[in-house]
């Protein structure tokens, strides 16, 4: 799996030079030299949490799951499902995952369904999502700095909801794509999984810079984008009117100038930081913690295209020396977004970003890279912190958003965060706290209704990592 460059001496090269009629190519990038470390990775063992801690039982937890599966994409599309089938093009089925509270459709969960299909082995669906993903969100209008990325948000009838990009939804789809090679091979197309997954990251780190005036398109036909001067209507924007109107505040809160103003995007990493960005947008600083993913960053550094590996094997480190910074000391609470030193950035508003709905996967993120690797054990701890806070604010009525000192600041309590805060007993010390969020995800019904679809995608994504059937899905002929 590895190769070197080979060094030859400059006497040889001369020699070879006047005696040999041979053509000399350049050498191949090393791949770099990365540790297998101590976890899955290296053992192939995956855990089952609620076997081990619970005492259910192996099918017990495969049963639990597919009733999720099913709900969430096949149950009633009014009530359950977030997975809809919408007609089918050249390339076969089209469908997408909706996020019902915002009446859209969004990259993030396109990714995240494409995930779950993968592991799930439920290939229509995977190449349903990934053929609406490239037919309605791939950016194809060359004028649009954002070129060749996807636009993190569409309405479900494939019209634009946002022209620009977020990097989470680019990793999601590259890490799926590379698993679907790897279970189910390469077709031809869209479907050649391989070629597609080692365009995205080379695009995510080489996308040259480009500025242009906006509005811009998503695909060369297209009318050009402007966003409405009010929110998108949906029931989550209803609600946060509601709320403004109730508090005396603004309504609509602040929004981007719609006037042509200039836009230049670039790469979603950053290179002096090896970070993955916020946006790619670079008048935007800055990063979000939950968009590291050092779990697959590993892979990615084994996996992914020849020159990028000594990147993304150095990203994985760097990820997880982030999340020892950015997370409160003693909360492990981490804000939506951050600057590369790990400091709140300074949100829309002019204050301080906070624990809120991005920041609920951290914790997820960096146990699963501790079972998938076993490299930082300062995981365990920042588990134990996160787990034992939220437990003593009441592990069945703990808000969804908070200070990074621990102050609430919302009276709602979210499925989603239960999960992935769940999450965290893969790296927390076992005991009471740990064991008390394996339970409470255990009993918590399927999420349903309007706040559905970040809920739900968590929720599922959740069971499967406690219950070790979120894998890595090796190339064949590898452990």
């Amino acid at each position: 799996m590895k190769t070197r460059r080979a060094l030859i001496s400059n006497v040889t090269a001369i020699i070879l030079a006047l005696t040999l009629p041979v053509t000399v190519q350049a050498a191949a990038p090393a791949t770099p030299t990365v540790s297998d470390g101590a976890g899955a990775y290296k053992t192939g063992q995956y855990r089952n949490l609620f076997v081990e801690r619970l005492g259910h039982t192996e099918a017990e937890t495969r049963q639990k799951i597919e009733d999720t599966f099913q709900q969430l994409f096949h149950g009633d599309g009014q009530e359950q499902r977030v997975y809809f089938e919408t007609g089918a093009n050249s390339d076969g089925p089209l469908a997408y995952i909706t996020d019902w509270a915002n009446n859209d459709a969004r990259s993030e969960g396109m990714s995240y369904g494409m995930m779950i299909a993968v592991q799930l082995d439920k290939k229509r669906e995977f190449d349903a999502l990934w053929n609406w993903s490239k037919t309605y969100m791939l950016t194809t209008d060359p004028e649009n700095p954002s070129y060749g990325y996807f636009a993190w948000s569409m309405g479900t009838d494939g019209s634009p909801r946002a022209v620009g990009a977020a990097p989470d939804g680019e990793e999601y789809y590259a890490m799926a794509l590379y698993f679907a090679a790897h279970r189910w091979g390469n077709g031809q197309g869209i479907y050649n999984y391989q070629a597609e997954a080692d365009k995205i990251l080379s695009g995510m780190r080489h996308h040259p810079l480009k500025t242009a005036t906006t509005p811009f398109r998503i695909h060369p036909g297209d009318a050009p984008f402007v966003e409405p001067d009010m929110p998108w209507p949906s029931p989550n924007n209803r609600r946060a009117e509601a709320e403004a109107l109730k508090a005396g505040k603004p309504w609509p809160p602040y929004r981007f100038p719609h006037t042509p103003h200039e836009v230049t995007v670039g790469p979603m990493v950053d290179e002096d930081h090896t970070m993955i960005r916020f946006v790619p947008e670079t008048s935007i600083p800055g990063t979000d913690a939950s968009y590291h993913l050092p779990a697959f960053y590993e892979l990615w550094a084994r996996w992914g295209p020849v020159d990028d590996r000594a990147f993304w094997a150095k990203a994985a480190d760097v990820s997880r020396n982030f999340f020892e910074t950015v997370a409160d000391p003693k909360t492990g609470l981490a804000p939506d977004r951050s600057t590369f030193d790990g400091q709140p950035a300074m949100g829309w508003d002019g204050k301080p970003s906070q624990f809120a709905y991005d920041s609920w996967r951290t914790a997820s993120n960096w146990s699963v890279d501790y079972s998938w690797w076993g490299k930082d054990a300062r995981a365990k701890t920042r588990s134990d912190h996160i787990q034992g806070f939220l437990y003593s604010q009441g592990i069945d009525t703990f808000p969804d958003r908070y200070s990074l000192d621990g102050q609430p600041m919302s009276d709602r309590h979210s499925t989603g965060m239960v999960a992935a805060t769940a999450v965290g007993s893969l790296a927390a010390t076992p005991g009471e706290v740990s064991n008390a969020f394996l339970k409470e995800l255990w009993d918590t019904p399927v999420p349903a209704g309007e706040q559905r679809y970040f809920d739900g995608m968590l929720y599922l994504m959740s069971l499967m990592h406690l219950s070790g059937e979120f894998r890595i899905i090796e190339p064949e002929g590898q452990k």
